[in-house]
């Protein structure tokens, strides 16, 4: 994840530049007057000089000698030179009013009511080049004429890193001008160049704020806070939307191949692929109306309930702190802030998915009458097995021609490897079959099939005969081969075993007859060493290699055919118990596939974003890489909502899709171009998010990863609503689902706490050495998931201190991911600091109103601002600078609010 901030280049040096500003000795303009007071500041641009508002500080109440705590930063695209000036403008207050940080963010500066100003002027060279990199400069009133102050301005060094590791200088050796550059962080031993595409690949459109607070033992702790949105929010719903549709126009042209039926189930079946060719355009109208998509690579609050756009993630950010401490080591806490998945589009009215799933798996069971009725555990076997032709026979076939191909060369290690690898994966092929479903579906379709007849089982004909009797034969027995599941005639309910065993016993032959001609190899080695005539010893090698390859190939095609037997009758079984899971309850079965598609896609979207900057940053901690591909890597939500009115959906749309993250693994493998945005491959039940990493970057991972191995990863969900709507569901509605969901996942992080402590060494993590206090924070939070408390924030702050510990992912979601999202980071910010990097007591309260500020991002441009479009003259601005009031409203008060809303209501309309 790149930082950025100003860096100038002076005497060799890279340097990294934050100017703080203070002021001193400010004059009011009543006597005894206590001045509120905040810096602007703008860029006067050399070339077109023109004035460009910037920035601003935070506001500092009742003093003449502010010291201001927040910093100026530019992006590294900004055209900063030495011969730019800066104007620093200060501003008084003279009346302060609720909200007034947040008001100016939409106010010209010059029409705030009651305000007064100073101003001064000088170029940034100048301060670059003083001795102390600080100016005290002179303030005076905006007509140029009384001094009223002074403001000192210093840049603080954030760290000296070396010259590689620039990103790029801009020069102009004419002008002597020199350009500031951006400041790339990277893991340590990679070099900002290696990482960077990385990154620019997955974030873009950086927001920075930069500040500095003073610790308990009187030093200064300099804080970047970075946000970033995630060219992720758009290509993650894309790649799966493409998945969803082929897999569904497979499954579609499946159904048409299923053959006769009897005209129930063959209306049945044109009923169902009607409605799934419906919603296959769907998906389709969708993935065009994405790939035409420009603009933000983000989705605001205001566009939730837009339907092109309901597959992506609402605000979609990466929210970091980089801390820079004068005696401890630099540390980054990241968290991911994004909307709670679902699907505002389909709306709340009849519940989320957690609610409608259950409901429908109960009235699907009175449904037997129509068709017939199979579990979820056995329709996910089913898409299982199919999975698993669609991905084994392939490969069977390939390694199977390979080991022809390696007896016509007479390649003896070829053809061992050849034959390992072929009998892996068969073997994996007849495992597949080895369940009852598979038996009891072929029944069940030759019922639906027209005049069928069924007969008792008789004793197994047909098979392959043992190959322990062809050890002395040239050619092995022929394998009758079975006709396609019968029509018009009797069926033998055991046939099916004797199918799919021919494969294996097809394979034992090809092993025998492989070891006997190995076998024979060997004891005529002797004999062709004591051969001298060397025509002589050519025509018996292209003899030998002749028998190999004829004495195989019947043996091979043989197993493709029996191979083929058993895919066309599996296939055909399968696909009609998909058919009964659709066939019950149709359009309701595809519309909450839509709604969990829905949901999925934007859980997925933040996941992958997370994993990828998680990796990123954690590179070169091996313990990290070691927990990553022994235990998985555990990834905490923090959920925000209410359980009242339509968040209650929300949450349950939210829960089923941050569970159905569990079928999801990650693969690390090399980027062999340019593009390292990731590729999604899998189906709806098992996905796999192929991550691609640079060459330098890809070798410091362990062999285990490089080789493939898949990662795991085990998401949890923690809610606790807090707003006003959570008072009015405490009061008088109901709080079981947050209650239910909170000890499902407690259950699920004790899992992965009970794998990690199995797995993994007790010091490979930093943190885990802290092993007791991990015992201790699972049972406090046990205990206060237990303990029934109205707005238990206590539950979230445990939970996300367990994650960081356990090197998690963290994320923070809420309806929108705005005002109480950006609450509770900037809360979660400020205890770090208080807890881990000493931040002094006194000062806790400002620098969380430094960070909530909306004035600190100052003149920002809209294509900056996340929630551009969205605003109303009544709504505050978005992201991580709200007011807090509404979530401190005590239960009493807010149920007086309410009975004079309606006294008042009553009041209007009589």
């Amino acid at each position: 994840m790149s930082e950025f901030s100003l860096r100038f280049v002076f005497r060799g040096f890279f340097f990294s530049l934050v100017p703080f500003p203070a002021c001193k000795d400010l004059v009011a303009t009543a006597r005894d007057r206590k001045l509120n007071t905040f810096v602007q500041i703008s860029v006067v641009h050399p070339a077109e000089q023109t004035l460009t508002r910037y920035s601003s500080t935070e506001i500092v109440e009742g003093t003449r000698d502010p010291l201001f705590l927040t910093g100026v930063t530019f992006p590294p695209e900004y055209p900063i030179y030495e011969e730019t000036k800066i104007k620093l403008t200060v501003y008084d207050l003279l009346f302060l009013f609720a909200g007034m940080g947040l008001k100016m963010k939409r106010l010209k500066l010059q029409e705030l009511m009651m305000m007064s100003s100073f101003l001064s002027l000088f170029p940034l060279g100048d301060l670059v080049k003083s001795k102390e990199q600080q100016l005290t400069l002179t303030l005076r009133t905006s007509d140029g004429g009384k001094t009223v102050g002074t403001i000192d301005v210093s840049f603080v060094k954030m760290g000296e890193i070396e010259k590689g590791e620039v990103d790029h200088i801009t020069t102009d050796v004419q002008g002597q001008k020199c350009a500031l550059v951006c400041e790339c962080t990277a893991p340590e031993g990679i070099s900002g160049k290696d990482s960077l595409p990385l990154l620019n690949a997955v974030l873009k459109n950086p927001i920075c704020k930069l500040y500095r607070f003073p610790t308990s033992d009187n030093k200064w702790l300099h804080i970047r806070e970075q946000m970033s949105e995630s060219t992720l929010s758009f290509h993650v719903p894309k790649e799966l939307i493409n998945l969803n549709i082929k897999e569904d126009m497979r499954r579609n042209q499946d159904l048409k191949e299923l053959g006769e039926l009897a005209p129930h189930w063959d209306n049945m079946r044109k009923n169902v692929i009607a409605h799934c060719e419906q919603m296959l355009n769907m998906y389709q109208d969708t993935l065009a109306d994405l790939g035409k998509h420009t603009g933000s690579s983000f989705k605001s609050s205001c566009s939730k309930g837009e339907k092109t756009l309901e597959f992506v993630p609402i605000n979609l950010h990466l929210q970091r702190m980089h801390v820079h401490s004068p005696r401890l080591k630099d540390a980054l806490y990241d968290v991911i802030t994004v909307g709670a998945p679902a699907a505002h589009y389909q709306g709340f009215k009849n519940g989320g998915l957690r609610k409608l799933l259950s409901k429908f798996e109960a009235e699907r069971r009175n449904t037997g009458y129509q068709c017939i009725y199979y579990s979820p555990e056995n329709t996910a076997k089913a898409k299982e097995v199919l999975s698993n032709i669609n991905h084994l026979q392939p490969l069977i076939s390939s390694h199977a021609d390979q080991l022809l191909n390696s007896a016509s060369l007479h390649s003896t290690d070829s053809l061992k490897n050849s034959l390992k690898m072929l009998s892996e994966k068969t073997e994996l092929f007849v495992h597949a079959f080895k369940d009852q479903l598979v038996r009891s579906a072929l029944l069940a379709l030759y019922t639906a099939r027209p005049g069928c007849v069924l007969k008792k089982p008789t004793i197994p004909r047909n098979s392959v005969e043992g190959c322990g009797d062809q050890q002395g034969q040239d050619h092995p027995a022929q394998i009758k081969r079975q006709n396609s599941i019968p029509h018009h005639s009797e069926y033998d309910e055991e046939e099916w075993d004797r199918v799919w065993t021919n494969v294996g016993k097809s394979l034992n032959c090809i092993i025998a007859m492989v070891d006997r001609l190995l076998e024979k190899d060997n004891s005529s080695s002797g004999i062709k060493e004591s051969e001298n005539d060397p025509s002589s010893a050519d025509r018996m090698v292209s003899h030998t290699s002749g028998d190999w390859y004829e004495q195989l190939y019947p043996l091979i095609i043989t197993l493709k055919d029996c191979m083929g037997e058993v895919v066309t009758r599996a296939k055909q079984s399968m696909t009609f118990v998909l058919l009964q899971e659709l066939a019950c309850g149709l359009p309701q079965r595809l519309m909450l596939t839509l709604r969990r598609d829905i949901v999925f896609s934007q859980a997925l979207a933040g996941l992958v974003c997370g994993f990828i900057i998680k990796l990123h940053t954690s590179l070169r901690d091996q313990g990290f890489l070691q927990q990553l591909h022994t235990v998985g890597l555990i990834v905490q939500y923090e959920g925000l909502l209410s359980t009242y009115s339509e968040e209650i959906g929300m949450l349950e749309d939210m829960a089923v899709g941050i569970s159905d993250l569990q079928k999801v693994t990650f693969k690390i493998i090399e980027a062999k171009s340019n593009d390292f945005l990731p590729v999604i491959t899998g189906r709806r039940e098992h996905y796999v998010i192929e991550v691609k990493l640079p060459a330098k970057m890809f070798e410091l991972l362990p062999q285990e990863i490089k080789e493939g191995k898949q990662l795991h990863v085990y998401p949890v969900l923690f809610n606790v609503g807090i707003n006003e709507q959570q008072t009015l569901a405490e009061r008088f509605g109901d709080t079981t689902l947050q209650e239910s969901v909170n000890q499902e996942n407690f259950e699920l992080l004790k899992e992965y706490y009970k794998l990690f402590t199995e797995k993994m060494p007790p010091d490979c993590l930093p943190h885990f050495q802290e092993q007791n206090d991990l015992k201790g924070l699972l049972e406090n939070l046990h205990q206060n998931i237990q303990a029934k408390k109205r707005k238990n924030v206590e539950i979230m702050w445990v939970a996300a201190t367990i994650c960081r510990k356990l090197n998690g992912i963290r994320f923070t979601c809420c309806k929108s991911a705005k005002d109480r999202t950006s609450m509770s980071v900037t809360l979660e910010q400020c205890s770090i600091l208080r807890d881990e990097h000493q931040l002094h007591k006194d000062f806790f309260i400002r620098a969380l109103d430094c960070m909530r500020s909306r004035q600190t991002q100052g003149a920002l441009n809209e294509s900056d601002d996340p929630e551009t479009g969205c605003l109303t003259d009544n709504k505050p601005t978005s992201r991580h600078f709200y007011p807090v009031a509404l979530l401190l409203v005590s239960s009493h008060l807010l149920v007086v609010w309410l009975i004079l809303s309606l006294a008042l209501l009553l009041a209007k309309y009589q």
